[in-house]
């Protein structure tokens, strides 16, 4: 399913204080429970996700004195993902010196009360991820807030997920997301090519194994790796990537 975006403006955010700092990527995205008790009556009543994520503002900005909710994105048990600071800006979640390198992502899920992400938890912090990596250049890395930073955070259960490799849940079941439309222009070099379609063909590329840097610019390393997959595909090896080497990218088996 695509993402079920809930804007600031759907769940009441209040304005920011001041500009957020830009970023333009990332390593990835770091993955925080709220901490503390959340209250399980929050799976079967969708008010209480938004009051909760309302509440987790004010703290940020009232007792913290951040600009804003520290995180990038939240997700509650609603596969819905809350619009926090978003793509492309600077949260204030991971740590001093940690924001940088990595996006955060909250699941609504405490120390006690409701500790044990749901199904629907899980996909949603993955459609988050997802987003951000479409959206805002985040890398591929899936990461625990307590991965470089000393804190109990995001608890054992979800921890101990990130850890499995931040699997969907349901063993594969459920039907694969139609990938990418091809974007309508033959991604070749010479010369270095530059876009979001890049990005896209690459990170696709490196999810299937191939050494390849995520960096959105088309040029020989590219066009290498591109010639490669078209031989182990019985492609035509002209090592731009067209209609067909697109399409392959994401539907021929991994070998």
């Amino acid at each position: 399913m695509a993402i079920d975006l809930v804007t600031r403006r759907e769940w009441g955010a209040r304005q920011p204080r001041g500009a957020y700092g830009r970023l333009s990527s990332t390593r990835g995205v770091k993955v925080h429970y709220t901490g503390g008790q959340v209250s399980p009556d929050i799976v079967g009543d969708h008010a209480r996700c938004v009051a909760l994520v309302r509440s987790i503002q004010n703290h940020h900005m009232d007792g913290n004195g951040w600009l804003d909710v520290g995180y990038s994105l939240l997700v509650c048990p609603h596969r819905k993902v809350f619009e926090g600071r978003g793509p492309n800006h600077l949260p204030a979640a991971n740590g001093s010196g940690l924001n940088s390198g990595h996006y955060a992502v909250l699941g609504l899920v405490g120390s006690t009360g409701f500790t044990q992400p749901t199904d629907d938890i899980l996909h949603g912090i993955l459609d988050a991820v997802e987003y951000l990596r479409d959206k805002g250049g985040a890398g591929d890395e899936i990461k625990g807030h307590r991965d470089g930073y000393s804190t109990d955070c995001p608890g054992g259960p979800l921890y101990a997920w990130v850890k499995r490799g931040a699997p969907r849940p349901g063993g594969g079941t459920n039907p694969p997301e139609p990938h990418p439309s091809f974007p309508g222009r033959v991604l070749k070099y010479p010369p270095v090519m530059v876009g979001e379609d890049v990005r896209t063909w690459q990170r696709q590329m490196r999810t299937r194994g191939w050494d390849i840097d995520v960096d959105g610019l088309y040029g020989e390393a590219s066009r290498d790796a591109c010639r490669a997959f078209q031989r182990e595909k019985g492609l035509s090896a002209t090592g731009a990537v067209n209609r067909a080497t697109w399409q392959a990218t994401w539907e021929e088996p991994v070998t």
